[in-house]
């Protein structure tokens, strides 16, 4: 599986910055869609980027709206729904987590109007925030073995807190799943709850371990990936007995795996060996796009248009993936 670096999918598109980016996202939500905010060392990087297929002059756009200092190591950044270019003032929800254990809700306008927020509570490092589409719960994961509901409605005070036998390497929240998560262990385990009743509805288990992050098809809420020991295991959780498909992808561990949100055949994820990208199709065995990145710093797909970004080193790589 060793990769010549020859043979590297370049990057359709790419943004240099001037320090390592340790993490990014780019909004998941209609309204902000094209929003992007990278983390550096010490700050934060709000800007849009626009396609070729959205811009007049059919070209790639960056355009830098706002810098924000952020006092310690940001590892993880997720918007909240309500964020909108689309509505005057702007409207700008950030959650980060800081290599200081602390949440900070970072509010702005992009103009005078800035706010910060920080919530205390894990005991350890943060390794996902996301928050619920409904507008009712914010959800932060750790190596503290915690995963933490946050009430947005009641000023961010702490709801309930879930405790597992491993450090908790993501929480995803489904559309069409009001007040469920989707929690997934280090030692494997990914477990569905619901956060009302703090029960869980079902659990699945890998055979492999670590594993490293969890993701869950927003064309098909039945379906659930993970990356565990190198191999991406897919779960239909209509029949949660046992895994619906293995597909060894790295050598033996990794860090992401994210569904496109276009297709829930096409996976990204990023492993070993030499820290790849590869995007590869469920009835495929050779990846569509197969990248040796310098040093990782992220993944995400476009909310709508058929690209996945990646941070390595100093750069924000973008790729056209085909359907």
């Amino acid at each position: 599986m060793t990769m010549d670096p020859s043979n590297s999918s370049p990057p359709t598109h790419s943004i240099s910055f001037t320090d390592k980016i340790s993490t990014f996202e780019l909004s998941s939500y209609e309204w902000s869609q094209n929003l992007l905010c990278v983390a550096l060392p010490d700050k934060l990087l709000l800007g849009v980027v626009r396609f070729p297929e959205e811009s007049d002059l059919e070209c790639f756009e960056w355009n830098q709206l706002k810098e924000i200092h952020h006092e310690t190591r940001c590892h993880a950044v997720a918007f909240a729904p309500e964020t909108s270019l689309a509505v005057l003032p702007k409207v700008i929800v950030i959650c980060t987590a800081g290599a200081d254990f602390n949440l900070r809700i970072l509010n702005s306008d992009l103009e005078d109007d800035n706010t910060v927020q920080i919530l205390s509570g894990h005991r350890s490092y943060i390794n996902q925030v996301s928050w619920d589409p409904d507008g009712e719960y914010l959800a932060s994961c750790g190596d503290d073995h915690m995963c933490i509901m946050w009430k947005r409605k009641e000023n961010f005070s702490k709801g309930s807190t879930f405790f597992f036998g491993s450090a908790v390497v993501s929480a995803k929240w489904h559309p069409d799943e009001t007040g469920k998560v989707l929690i997934a262990e280090k030692s494997g385990i990914v477990h569905l709850y619901n956060v009302e009743s703090k029960l869980a509805i079902l659990s699945v288990e890998s055979s492999k371990n670590p594993l490293n992050y969890a993701d869950w098809s927003l064309n098909n809420s039945a379906l659930v990936v993970a990356l565990a020991g190198g191999e991406l295991v897919f779960w239909d959780l209509k029949k949660p007995s046992r895994p619906i498909e293995n597909k060894r992808i790295h050598e033996d561990c990794g860090h992401i795996v994210k569904f496109a949100p276009h297709s829930e055949a096409i996976v990204a994820s990023v492993g070993r060996p030499r820290t790849t990208l590869k995007v590869i199709h469920a009835k495929n065995q050779i990846p569509q796009v197969e990248a040796k990145l310098l040093l990782y710093g992220g993944l995400c797909w476009h909310y709508q248009l058929p690209y996945v970004v990646a941070g390595q080193d100093k750069k924000l790589c973008f790729w056209e993936i085909c359907s």
